[in-house]
């Protein structure tokens, strides 16, 4: 059976799919291995990496395309205009990438009629066997890390308390919104850098966490917030109410607000709103984690920079692409441990009465599979 490895082609994604580490333990699994030339470059890994770990470097995306069994990509396939990477497989095909599946109700429609079988990696069920293909969690990891350096670069701030010649300099006040990972991670890296760091949410259970990191617990416990999967609820609307009367009060003492608030498959939650930034200081930074999915700060532009009011609101996208190298090994290794999960004896099993593969399974033999796709699948025809 041959997995193919093609070069990304989304502007800005830097990831791959599979790393020259992972390539071997495939092999041994007995799957051969086609990486497009080139395809690691952006994250440090060269082509003669990938030939020395055992797999075949084919220059023509193409090929890698229409001869492969499985294609293993970071981002959904592009299809635009006469552009489609959908139409590249062959038919029967095994497509397993990031497909943001809830977002794309046309693209899984072109799936289906191209007799694609697609595997979501955002969809593994969050539960403990499953742990290490978790790539919401891997790739939440860097943004939550990154997010903070962004953070500390555009603040006017110094973020640890130094003692110097010229006097003492108090550390900078970090905000975190939303304790997922990304925000765990956010936390941690925050007070490494000597700040003081404050986390919030409205789910109870996170408070040790938030805690055991060093941090100041500021949030609300809210028992009916507590969703599936590790994720926050939408709770009711007094609730809305008090808890947004309750972030006014923390946000506005805060220099710098990282905010990761995110529901799958519905519009990011909003717990910044135009008042608190208007009452902000004037050199405060937010970084808004939930940009794509139209930001927990009202005034957040995903994609870009604004300042309202002496306040920078960052609504950045897509930041695992920015630190590419480990971003693609957790990425890599994720999809290993998927793929062995699911090839026996050299060959592709999927077993819909397993958790695992049915969690992700989004398309198979010409329909979408899914039940939580099918009504966006079908008010999208």
């Amino acid at each position: 059976m041959q997995i193919g490895v093609p070069r990304e082609s989304r502007e800005g994604e830097n990831r791959v799919a599979l790393v020259p580490e992972s390539v071997g333990r495939l092999k041994k699994a007995g799957l051969d291995i086609v990486v497009q030339k080139g395809a690691g470059e952006a994250a440090g890994f060269s082509d003669a990496a990938y030939q020395n770990a055992g797999a075949t470097l084919q220059a023509d995306a193409d090929v890698v395309f229409g001869t492969s069994d499985v294609v293993l990509k970071v981002r959904p396939p592009v299809v635009e205009g006469t552009v489609s990477e959908v139409a590249k497989l062959k038919a029967g095909a095994v497509l397993i990438a990031m497909l943001e599946p809830l977002m794309s109700p046309q693209l899984m429609q072109s799936l289906a009629e191209h007799d694609i079988t697609a595997l979501s990696m955002e969809l593994i069920p969050r539960i403990t066997r499953a742990q290490s293909m978790d790539v919401l969690s891997s790739q939440a990891t860097v943004a939550g890390y990154k997010a903070v350096l962004i953070a500390a670069a555009a603040s006017p701030k110094l973020f640890p308390m130094l003692m110097t010649a010229a006097g003492t300099v108090p550390p900078a006040r970090v905000l975190v919104l939303g304790v997922g990972v990304a925000g765990l991670q956010a936390i941690a890296t925050a007070k490494r850098l000597g700040a003081i760091v404050e986390g919030y949410d409205v789910r109870p259970d996170v408070k040790d966490q938030v805690e055991s990191l060093g941090a100041k617990w500021v949030g609300l416990a809210m028992q009916e917030a507590v969703g599936t999967g590790g994720y926050a609820k939408e709770v009711s609307e007094d609730a809305q109410k008090r808890a947004l009367e309750h972030l006014h009060k923390i946000v506005v003492e805060a220099d710098v607000v990282i905010t990761t608030a995110q529901i799958p498959g519905r519009r990011s939650p909003v717990l910044v709103t135009d008042a608190m930034v208007k009452d902000m200081r004037r050199g405060a930074v937010i970084v808004d984690l939930a940009a794509e999915g139209g930001g927990n700060c009202t005034m957040t532009q995903a994609g870009r920079t604004v300042q309202v009011g002496g306040v920078q609101i960052m609504g950045p996208l897509n930041l695992a692409a920015t630190m590419p190298y480990h971003a693609s090994q957790m990425y890599s290794r994720n999809l290993t441990t998927l793929l062995q999960h699911l090839v026996k004896d050299g060959a592709l099993h999927l077993d819909t009465q397993d958790e695992i593969t049915a969690g992700c399974l989004v398309t198979r033999g010409g329909e979408i599979v899914h039940p939580r796709l099918r009504p966006a699948a079908a008010a999208a025809t």
